[in-house]
C-alpha cells in the first residue's frame, strides 16, 4: 500500500478531510495582552514578544507536539479589544479547532472571552480569578525558594531581589517564595526593586539597589533577562560576579547561557509545558465534555558560574 502511494504521488486532500472530520487541523497560538489600540503600542507589543527567549521556547514545544499529529499552529496577537474579537471570531467560524493562549497581563480578558463563547482553549499560566479554563503552570513559589536556599548556602546574607511585575502571577509568586525562604533563615524583608521582565529593566533595578545597598552580596532576579541585566550593571559598577556578588536567575533560557558569567538559574521546562498545553487542548477538542484540568510542573535549580 505504501509503495502504491509513493508511486502515484498521492497526497490526502486536506479540504475534503476537513469536511469529514469537521476540523481545520489548525491551532491558534495566541499571544495576548491588555495594551492600548495605538499602532505604536501594537508594534511595541510584537517587538517585546519576539525579543523574549521565553516565547521561542513556547513555539518550539507547541510545534514539537503538533507536527507529528498533522496539526499546524497559526500565530495571532491579541493585545487590543479589536484583536481579541478577531481571535474569538477566527475560532467561531471554524478557521481553527482551538486556542493556546500565552497571556502577558493579569487582567487579560481573552481567557474569559474564549470560555464564555464555549471555544476549546488552554492557557499557559494560572488564569485570573475563577475563569474555568485548563492550564499549565510552574510551581514558581517553590522555584524561588530553591534560588534563596542556594544563595544562603553560599554564605550570602545581604540579599536583594529584582522582582517581576506584581500584577503577573508568576512575578508575584516568585517574590513571595523568595521572601518566605530567606525569612525562615533570619533574613526578613530583603530589599526589592520591581522591573519588567527585560534586560534593561534588570540593569536599571540593579543600579538602584546598588545605590541604596552597596554592601549587597546576593541577588535573585525573577527571570534570566533581569539577571543578565543585573550582571551587566554589577560589572559597570566594578563588582565581580560571583566573587563579590552571587546572582541567580529564573527560567534557564538562552539568556542564562549567553550571560557573562553563565547564570545559575531555576529551570522552567517551557518546551515540555508548551507541549503539555497542546496535549490538553487536543483532548479538549476531541472530548469537549471533559472537565477543565491543570498541570503544574516542578522547577529545578541549574548551577553555573554566577552563583
Amino acid at each position: 500500500m505504501r509503495q502504491a502511494v509513493a508511486a502515484t504521488g498521492y497526497a490526502p486532500n486536506r479540504a475534503a478531510r476537513s469536511l469529514v472530520t469537521r476540523r481545520a487541523e489548525i491551532i491558534a497560538l495566541i499571544v495576548s495582552g491588555a495594551g492600548d489600540d495605538s499602532e505604536t503600542e501594537q508594534n511595541a507589543f510584537a517587538s517585546r514578544v519576539f525579543a523574549d527567549p521565553f516565547f521561542g521556547r513556547v513555539v518550539s514545544g507547541v510545534i514539537a507536539y503538533l507536527r507529528p499529529r498533522s496539526m499546524h499552529p497559526v500565530l495571532m496577537f491579541a493585545e487590543t479589544a479589536e484583536a481579541r474579537e478577531q481571535a474569538v471570531g477566527f475560532l467561531r467560524q471554524g478557521s481553527a479547532d482551538g486556542a493556546l493562549i500565552v497571556s502577558t497581563h493579569a487582567e487579560d480578558p481573552l481567557p474569559a472571552l474564549m470560555t464564555g463563547a464555549g471555544l476549546p482553549a488552554v492557557l499557559f499560566a494560572r488564569p485570573p480569578g475563577d475563569v474555568p479554563i485548563s492550564y499549565v503552570d510552574l510551581a514558581h513559589y517553590d522555584g524561588a525558594q530553591l534560588a534563596a536556599d542556594h544563595l544562603l548556602a553560599r554564605g550570602c546574607r545581604r540579599l536583594v531581589t529584582i522582582a517581576g511585575p506584581q500584577d503577573v502571577a508568576s512575578g508575584h509568586d516568585r517574590l513571595a517564595g523568595f521572601r518566605d525562604a530567606v525569612a525562615r533563615h533570619g533574613v526578613p524583608c530583603p530589599p526589592v526593586a520591581e522591573a519588567d521582565f527585560t534586560f534593561r529593566g534588570g540593569a536599571r533595578a540593579m543600579t538602584a539597589l546598588l545605590a541604596d545597598h552597596p554592601d549587597l552580596d546576593g541577588v535573585f532576579a525573577a527571570n534570566d533577562l533581569l539577571a543578565q541585566g543585573a550582571c551587566q550593571a554589577l560589572r559597570d559598577h566594578g563588582r565581580r560576579v560571583p566573587d563579590e556578588v552571587a546572582v541567580v536567575g529564573f527560567d534557564d533560557s538562552t539568556a542564562a547561557v549567553s550571560c557573562d558569567p553563565p547564570l545559575t538559574t531555576v529551570r522552567q521546562p517551557v518546551e515540555d509545558m508548551a507541549a503539555e498545553m497542546a496535549r490538553l487542548l487536543q483532548e479538549r477538542i476531541e472530548h469537549q465534555d471533559r472537565p477543565v484540568a491543570s498541570v503544574i510542573f516542578t522547577p529545578e535549580l541549574v548551577v553555573r558560574e554566577s552563583a
